[in-house]
């Protein structure tokens, strides 16, 4: 499966963005797809995901609340719609995707074989 994530910009802390991650190849069923974030200098830390087929979703705890990750599946395409957005989710956003996770590894980038390109996503205070 190829990845392509799209969204991102500028926005006001308070303010909100939409981040979407497009399968091609094959459709998301039976993929856990996640977001990751990474800033300069830092490893690539995990945000959000879901299972695509039970819905199940996972958020980091500094975003429960504020970010929601959602799937659509006439596009097959998962969204990551951001709110209340703060300095500190300034990022490069990815989206991974990968069949066979336990739910443990869930927030471990190493466990995703499919990547998508980087979307920036700048929070200005």
């Amino acid at each position: 499966v190829q990845l392509q994530a799209s969204g991102g910009g500028l926005a006001q802390a308070g303010g909100s963005l939409r981040v979407s991650c497009a399968a091609s190849g094959r459709t998301f069923s039976g993929y856990t797809v996640g977001w990751f974030r990474q800033t300069p200098g830092e490893e690539r830390e995990f945000v959000a995901a879901i299972k695509w087929n039970s819905r199940t979703t996972y958020y980091k705890d500094s975003v429960k609340g504020r970010f929601t990750i959602s799937r659509d599946s006439a596009k097959s395409t998962v969204h990551l719609q951001m709110n209340s957005l703060r300095s500190e989710d300034t990022a490069v956003y990815y989206c991974a995707a990968d069949q066979r996770i336990i739910q443990s590894s869930i927030p471990t980038a190493g466990s995703y074989d499919y990547w998508g390109q980087g979307t920036l996503v700048t929070v200005s205070s």
